[in-house]
C-alpha cells in the first residue's frame, strides 16, 4: 500500500513509517518540525520506499498532489498545560478539516488518532468504544485537546454517513518509548526518565494519585498496522492501548522509573496543580481492548517494566550522543 503519514517526524509516526517499510509498504511523511525531529527520521530517510515533504498539515496545499490508498493523520496539538487554549482548537480542527477533504476528493480511508482523553472524567471503568465522554466546564482549558479530538471524530463519523468517507478511529492510551519526545509534551514518563538520570527531583502533579495505563510503541504501532492493513477496522473506533494490569499511579510510575535507573531513595516533589492555572486532571484512566483483540487479532506484548527498561536504554543513548 501508499500510506500518507502526517507527523511522521514524531514519536508515533516515526516509529509507524519505520515498520510499515518494513512490512514493504510505501510511506509519504509529511511534517513540519514543530514537535517532531529529523534525528527521528535517520533510519528511514534513504529507504528507497520513503519520500518525506516537509510541510504543515494546516495547509490543504500540502496534500493536493499526493496520492495513496490510505492517510494516516497523526499530526496534532495536544493538553495545553502552559498555553492558551486557541491552537489547540483551531489547528486540531484545521487539520481534520483537510484531511477529511483529501480522503473524500480522492477516495482515501482515512486512519484517525484520537484520544483516550475523550472519556474525559467518566467514572465507568474500564472505558470500552461505548463509553461516555464527561468533560468538565469549558472555562477549564485542560479540555480542549478532548473537546477538539472528540469533534474531530463526529465530523469523521458524520462524513462517512453524508459522504461515503471511509475511516477508522483509534484511541491512543499513553504511549512511550523509542523517539518519544523527552519533554512533557512527550508525558511524565519521558520527563521522569530524564530527571532520573540526571539525579534530580522528579516533579509529579497534584498528589500522584492520578492513575495511567501505558502503551509501548511496538504495541501502539501493532494496533495501527491492523488498522491500516484489516478490511475488519473499516468504518470502526478502536482503543489501542496495554493490558489493564498496566494501570499505574503516577507517584509510582516515578518510583518505578527512578528504581530501574537507581539505587537510592525516588526524590519526587508534588507540584500542585495550581501551578497550571485552573486545571483538572482524569484521576484513572483504564482501557478495555476486547473490541480491538476481537475483530483484528490485537494482542499487546510488553509489560509496563519491560517497556520501560528498553525506553530508559533507548533515553541513555541519545543523552549520551547528545554530549
Amino acid at each position: 500500500m501508499k500510506i500518507i503519514i502526517t507527523g511522521v517526524a514524531g514519536f508515533v509516526g516515526s516509529n509507524l513509517a519505520e515498520a510499515l517499510l518494513r512490512a514493504g509498504h510505501e510511506i509519504i511523511g509529511i511534517d513540519n518540525f514543530s514537535y517532531g525531529s529529523v534525528e527521528n527520521l535517520r533510519i528511514i530517510q534513504d529507504n528507497k520506499g520513503f519520500s518525506f515533504h516537509k510541510n504543515n498539515c494546516l495547509n490543504y496545499e500540502t496534500f493536493k498532489n499526493l496520492q495513496a490508498d490510505c492517510l494516516v493523520h497523526l499530526a496534532s496539538q495536544k493538553i495545553p498545560r502552559y498555553s492558551n487554549s486557541y491552537k489547540t482548537i483551531y489547528e486540531n480542527d484545521l487539520m481534520s478539516n483537510n484531511v477529511i477533504k483529501k480522503c473524500l476528493t480522492d477516495d482515501i480511508r482515512l486512519v484517525f488518532a484520537s484520544t483516550s482523553d475523550i472519556y474525559g472524567k467518566n467514572p465507568q471503568l474500564p472505558f470500552d468504544e461505548e463509553s461516555n465522554s464527561v468533560l468538565g466546564p469549558t472555562n477549564v482549558k485542560r479540555w480542549a485537546y478532548a473537546t477538539s479530538k472528540i469533534f474531530s471524530e463526529h465530523k469523521i463519523l458524520a462524513s462517512s454517513a453524508e459522504n461515503g468517507l471511509k475511516y477508522t478511529i483509534l484511541r491512543f492510551f499513553g504511549s512511550y518509548g523509542k523517539h518519544q519526545n523527552r519533554t512533557w509534551w512527550g508525558g511524565p514518563q519521558s520527563v521522569f526518565i530524564d530527571r532520573a538520570l540526571k539525579n534530580e527531583f522528579i516533579e509529579v502533579h497534584g498528589d500522584g494519585c492520578q492513575t495511567r495505563t501505558f502503551t509501548y510503541i511496538d504495541d501502539l504501532v501493532q494496533g495501527i498496522r491492523l488498522a491500516i492493513e484489516r478490511d475488519e477496522a473499516v468504518n470502526e473506533i478502536f482503543n489501542v492501548a496495554s493490558d489493564q494490569s498496566n494501570e499505574i499511579q503516577i507517584k509510582d510510575l516515578a518510583k518505578l522509573i527512578w528504581s530501574l535507573i537507581r539505587s537510592d531513595e525516588a526524590k519526587i516533589k508534588l507540584i500542585p496543580y495550581e501551578t497550571f492555572g485552573k486545571y483538572e486532571d482524569v484521576m484513572r484512566r483504564v482501557p478495555s481492548i476486547e473490541k480491538i483483540k476481537r475483530k483484528l487479532n490485537y494482542e499487546p506484548k510488553f509489560n509496563l517494566e519491560d517497556g520501560l527498561r528498553r525506553t530508559i536504554e533507548w533515553q541513555k543513548k541519545v543523552d549520551t550522543l547528545e554530549v
